[in-house]
This record gives structure tokens, sequence and C-alpha cells, in this order.
């Protein structure tokens, strides 16, 4: 990893924008590591206990991807064929149609996805926007400025490209551009949106198409029952959400188990009984031949045939819940063969039976199994939309941490899994336009149509960013990156440009979607920068904070206070309007900040960074977390860790650098602390050693601890500022709509301290207004 322009991202907890200063004496500690961060760093590094070379275990999560990541995909048959609008299709067409299902599945699913993408993730976490990030964390492109990365941090994960960005045109070409560089954050933003969107559409077509099959026997059973069931269906999916994937994949896995294994059974039975030599297909002259005969019309007909590869983002986008091993393992073994069977069964059947083609999949269902094959669709078609669901949640909470989505509320599901996440109010949320989606427009071709739209624009997207990734990280050789970017963005490109004919016809929804999602993001983002810029521009320096100080009416109170500021170079405004009204400051003030690096995961060892700031009782903390860890830092532990590492830190300095914890020292202060807790105070400031005379800790180190242990009996306090923009009549009417708009999802977010545990009594908030 390059130690200089390595961005690090605004943090959504402490409402902070963090960069590492290189001229800052900063000191990482925890000089007690656990030995098997020690043994296998690189593994401790990346927090993915799971992604070792454990063959039994990469087996049990095959199993369990089954129930989480590939629902979506596999059970596309349902909604195929119905999705199409076939008029009086032949043999031959029925052959072409196959032949693109075939080629589609075998280049997206198995060449993009499965092989190249899964490679690309951002050290386990999956997706388009953990690609942004990916850019985002090699590479200076991101749209707030950043500064140069302490190489002494040691929190960027080297990837073995160090070179990388001192020889790419492409990287230089981002780094200058402001205008490319939103262009890079609008796309994924928008690949966000839409996956998103994919997480609306996929459970209603997917319920929908199933439970549709309960009007064939009984055709007096009306369309709107069979929506009201799909609604009931979907409502008891989300409700489940909150025990989260491992036990819902445990339980949603054998469902799909079976729906993998019956329906390439009955395929093979239908290719044997109606058309053996299907296979033939599978030649590409047929993609060829069916353009070439059906010219505007075949083109249309690609709106439909996308669908057969909806949710291979999804296994994009869920690997943080699993690791690549065992997606491939299910996708290659088990999925992908599935698929081509089973498309394979229904083309087969189509061709003898041209006109069943609206209700594809239950009518190629032979009758005597057709009950228990409608009941196993049912309980596939609800596992389906797990995959998107999960995916939102990853996605989610990716950009809540980079601080490019209001703050929800995001529950870790898995003590060992961090990847598993859980959020209620987005979860509630989708479940209400499901519903809505099912009950207004019910038609299974409208939601068809949109759904086209989501998925192709999507793995657009995802190629786009794939091939900055093999430019700028990978160094791909030139010939294969024009090779990939070439097959993939020009037939993505087709399937877009034939989706797009249907938007008035259902494709408009998932804009609609996307355009309100877009909106909020964009307007918090807004927000956050202005915010940024004033308190960078107000910023109070440690001159100003010692003249403050310095002035007679201001007093040192007892206690120890966290005063969490929103910048590392300086500090908040609201510390100077805090001094300068409530005319005081505690003995002892650590100025926090909570940073989120664009990294999944930090080391524990190098998660708390403190340094002092020159004046006494000023310190500086700095809190760090990757967008995957959790929050585990709460009330009296973080206060514990926070002097533990000071009092280090203190001795480090004492002793000139030349050893990161003194043992003879630490075990001093250990004793030290130990009969303080024992209610024995009788500490002799410079004791010195009977053998050798030497003072084992100095008169000024012992006064600073012991000042330390003083302000941490006389209480702890958190002090956060609360600012809000005062919107004057200065304002430009676009200031005035954004600003108020943030406003007004500031207002209703999630609060940032009570992700860190602390007690309600020891938290003040400071009001504060910032003219815009």
């Amino acid at each position: 990893m390059p130690t200089g322009g390595t961005p690090l991202a605004p943090t959504a907890l402490a409402e902070v924008l963090v960069y590492s200063n290189p001229n800052d004496n900063i000191l990482t500690t925890n000089s007690r590591t656990d030995s098997l961060t020690s043994a296998h760093p690189l593994l401790y590094m990346d927090g993915y206990w799971k992604q070792g070379k454990d063959g039994g275990n990469n087996l049990l999560l095959a199993y369990k991807t089954l129930g989480v990541v590939f629902g979506g995909l596999v059970t596309s048959p349902l909604y195929v064929y119905p999705s199409m609008h076939l008029k009086s299709p032949t043999e031959d067409d029925y052959l072409g149609i196959y032949s693109i299902m075939f080629w589609t599945l075998t280049l997206i699913g198995v060449v993009k996805y499965a092989s190249i993408a899964l490679k690309a993730d951002d050290q386990g976490e999956g997706g388009t926007f953990a690609l942004y990030s990916l850019l985002c964390r090699n590479f200076n492109i991101g749209i707030l400025p950043s500064k140069c990365m302490d190489s002494n941090s040691r929190v960027s994960h080297s990837n073995g490209h160090e070179d990388a960005k001192d020889h790419s045109r492409l990287v230089k070409f981002f780094e200058r551009s402001i205008i490319a560089r939103r262009v890079l954050l609008f796309m994924s933003m928008l690949g966000m949106c839409m996956l998103i969107g994919d997480g609306i559409l996929t459970p209603a077509i997917s319920v929908l198409s199933a439970m549709d099959g309960i009007r064939a026997p009984f055709p007096s059973v009306s369309k709107s029952l069979v929506e009201a069931l799909s609604a009931a269906v979907l409502i008891l999916l989300f409700l489940m959400q909150k025990f989260g994937t491992s036990r819902v994949s445990f339980l949603f896995s054998p469902i799909m188990g079976a729906w993998t294994i019956t329906t390439p059974l009955v395929g093979i039975y239908s290719i044997v009984r109606h058309y053996p030599s299907i296979f033939k297909a599978l030649s590409p002259h047929y993609v060829f031949q069916f353009f070439w005969r059906n010219g505007k019309d075949g083109w249309l007909l690609l709106g439909g045939t996308i669908l057969c590869i909806t949710g291979s983002e999804a296994l994009f986008a869920d690997l943080g819940h699993f690791n690549r091993p065992s997606i491939q393992m299910a996708f290659f073994l088990t999925i992908y063969p599935s698929l081509v069977l089973t498309y394979a069964g229904q083309t087969a059947y189509l061709i003898k039976n041209p006109s069943d083609h609206d209700d594809g999949f239950y009518k190629f269902i032979p009758t005597p199994i057709y009950w228990p094959m409608f009941i196993i669709a049912t309980l596939a078609a609800i596992v389906a939309s797990q995959s998107l669901i999960s995916a939102t949640f990853s996605i989610i909470k990716q950009s809540v941490v980079l601080d490019y989505f209001p703050r929800v509320k995001v529950v870790h599901t898995s003590p060992s899994k961090e990847g598993e996440v859980y959020s209620p109010e987005i979860n509630y949320i989708l479940m209400v336009l499901c519903v809505l989606v099912i009950l207004i427009f019910g038609g299974g071709k409208d939601i068809g149509n949109a759904f086209g739209v989501v998925v192709s624009l999507v793995m657009l997207i995802t190629t786009i960013l794939l091939t900055l990734v093999m430019i700028m990280i990978w160094r791909t050789p030139p010939v294969l990156v024009a090779l990939y970017f070439f097959v993939f963005f020009v037939m993505e490109g087709v399937y877009v440009s034939a989706v797009f004919t249907k938007f008035l016809e259902g494709g408009w929804i998932p804009f609609v979607i996307s355009l309100i999602l877009a909106f909020i993001m964009f307007g918090w983002f807004y927000g956050r920068q202005r915010k940024i810029e004033y308190e960078l521009n107000h910023k109070i320096s440690l001159d100003t904070l010692e003249l403050l100080l310095s002035n007679s009416t201001v007093q040192r109170i007892p206690g120890f206070c966290f005063f969490y500021t929103n910048i590392q170079d300086g500090l908040t405004p609201v510390l100077g309007h805090y001094i300068k009204n409530m005319k005081s400051l505690h003995k002892v003030t650590m100025f926090t900040t909570l940073s989120h690096l664009l990294v999944p995961k930090v080391a524990l060892h190098e998660r708390i960074v403190v340094n002092k700031l020159g004046l006494k009782g000023v310190y500086r903390c700095v809190i760090q977390y990757g967008y995957a860890d959790s929050h585990n830092l709460a009330g009296d532990d973080l206060v514990i860790q926070v002097i533990d590492c000071l009092r280090a830190h203190i001795q480090e300095e004492s002793t000139g650098g030349l050893s990161l914890v003194c043992p003879e020292i630490e075990d001093e202060i250990l004793d030290l602390e130990e009969a303080r807790q024992s209610g024995v105070v009788h500490i002799r400031r410079g004791q010195e050693e009977s053998a050798g005379g030497l003072s084992l800790v100095s008169p000024e180190i012992e006064e600073e601890i012991l000042d330390l242990e003083e302000a941490r009996q006389s209480g702890v306090v958190h002090i956060r500022g609360k600012a809000r923009f005062h919107i004057g009549k200065n304002c430009s009417w676009f200031d005035r709509i954004m600003l108020q708009f943030y406003e007004v999802l500031h207002s209703n977010c999630r609060s940032a301290q009570p992700a860190l545990g602390i007690p309600l009594p020891q938290r003040i908030e400071v009001g504060m207004l910032y003219e815009a």
C-alpha cells in the first residue's frame, strides 16, 4: 500500500472527517496483542477467520449459501419465460432463446462474477460500493480531500501494488479531475441504489410468480387473492430477518437444496420426453440466427432473457456473509448445472407446446408431482428473496459507515462473522415497498420489466468498476482488460438498451426508487460536506486553545472529559463556543475522534491512537474502525482502554521512543492501579530504587499519571457538539433546499454516541449554529 495519498473515510458515528497527520507523533498501543494475531497477522487483519483453508468449513458455508446467496439466481426459471413478450414463437426461436440464456449464464455468471468479481473483494466485502471503497482506499480518488496516511499507523493493508499509482495515467487522471471523481461516486451510488431496488423487486416477483401456480389447478382463485397471499408471505419473511443470516440460511438451505436438485431432474425428464436434441442450442450460431431472423423483435426479447441472470449481483454483494471458496463451490457444482438443465427442460417442453410460454414453469411440471413442486417452488421463492435482502443490509451498512447514508441502526447478528448485519429500519422499509409493489402493480410482466432495468444497470456498473480495478490496482495486461471490457460492456449494453424500451411499462419503478434513495444520499452527503468545510475553516488551533485557557476567568474543573471533535488537524469550533460560554474545561480533556477507515478491518492493537497536544492535561485520541468492524468499545471499557494507551504513550515519551512499553514501568503502574482500586493511595512521587538509586518513574510522569487517575475518580463525561445550520437570507435557493433537507435527515437519524454504549448521565450535548 502506498503511504502517500491514502484516503480516510468520514466516520458515520462521531460525525467526523478524519485524516492521519504524518507530523503528529502518534502511537498505536496495545503491547499485549493476542498470540493468534502474531501468528496469523494477515488472517487477523482481514478479520475473516472463515477464509482460512478449512475444507470442511467451506463445505458447510457452501451449503448455507444456498439459502442466502443464490436464491434469486436459481429461482429465475419461475418468471423468465412468463416475462417475455413472445408472439407465435417457433422451434428455432426457442432454440435461440435458450442459446442466449446459456451464454449469458456462462459469460456473466461463471466468468465475470464467480471467476473475476469475487477476487475483487475489499478484504472480505463485496458489491459495487465495496469496489468503490477499494479504489478510494488505494488511491486518492474520493470526493473529499485527503491527506497522507502515516506509515506508522499501519492501518492500511498492503496489497502488493505499492508502485501502481506512480505509473498509471488513469490514476493520475482521477486524482486531478474532480468531475471524474464525482462521476465515479455517482456511478457507485447509482449501483447501490439499483441493488436496493433489486432487493425490493426480487421478493415481489419471486413470491408472486410462485404463488401464481395455485391458479392453474384452481382457476376460480382470483388474482387479488394470489397477491394478498404473496404479501402475507413476504411480511412473514421480513419479520424473520432479526434472527440473522446464519439462522435464516440454516433454515432455508434445505429448501433451496431440494429446489436445486428437483428442478434439473424435472428438466432432464422434459428433455428426454419432449426434445432430446435441445443441447445443440449450445452452439453460438443459434444466437446469431435468432437475431438475424427476428431483428428488432429479437432485440426487444432481451428484456426478458436478462432475468435468467438476476441475482448474480447478490453473489458478489453477499460475499461479506460467507467467503469466496464457499460461494464458488456452490455455484460451480450446483447452481450453474441446475440452471442449465432446468432452462433446457423448460425450452424442450415449450418447443412442443409453444403457446404455454405465459406459464413457462408450472406447465412443464408433470401432473403427478405438481403439488410437491408447487410447495417447493413457493418456499424457494421465499428463500430467493433472502439473497437480495441480505445484500441490501450489507451495502446499507457499508454506506452508513462511510458516511454516504444517514445513520440507521445496524445489528451484528453473528459473533464470528462481522459481515452478517441486520438493520430494523431498512428491513421494515423494504417490507412496505415490496408489499406495495405487489398490491399496486400485481402483473408479473410489469414487475419483470422493472426487474430487467435493475439487473442490467447494476451489471453494467459493476463491469466498469471492475475494469478500473483491473487497470489501477491489479495492473492486468491491457489486452486482457480490453477483451474483458469489450465483451461484457457490449453484451450488457445491448441488454440495457433493450430493457429501456419497457420504461413506461414498469421500467420506471426502479428509477423512482433509485431517485428517492439517491436524493437522500446526495442530501446527506452535501450537508456533511458543508459542515466539514465550515469546521475546517473555523477550527480551533492549539495556540487559540492556549489563549482561551490562559484567561483568568476560565477554570480547570476536576474530571475526565472525552470531547468529541470533528477534525483531527485542529479542534472543533464547538470547543471555543463551549469554553467562552461555560468558562471552564476539565483538568484532563481527551479530544476524541471516531474514525472509519476505508478498510474493512482494523487490528485491535491499532484500534486506539493517542498523542499529547503540548498543553497540560490535554490529549488527542483517535479510535479507528473499519467499515466491517463492530463497535465493541462501550462505556467503562472505552475509558479503561484509552487511559491504558495514554499511560503507555506517556511512558514511551519519557524513554525517548527507545521502547514501546518498559516492563518495569508497566509493572509498577499496574501495582499502583491495584493499590488505587484497593483503596491504598500512598503513592510517593519521585521514589527511587534502593538498589541502583535510579528513578523508576520520574516525578513528572508520576504526577501526570496520578492526574489521570484523579480525574477518572472525579468522574467521566462525554461532550459532543450538536451543530445546526443557520440558513440566512444570503443563501442560494439550492443551499436552502439541500441544507434544510439535510437538517431533516440529521434530526431523524440515529445519534452517534449510543453506538458506543455511553451511559446517558455521562453525555452532554453542546449546541451551536453554523452560518451556512
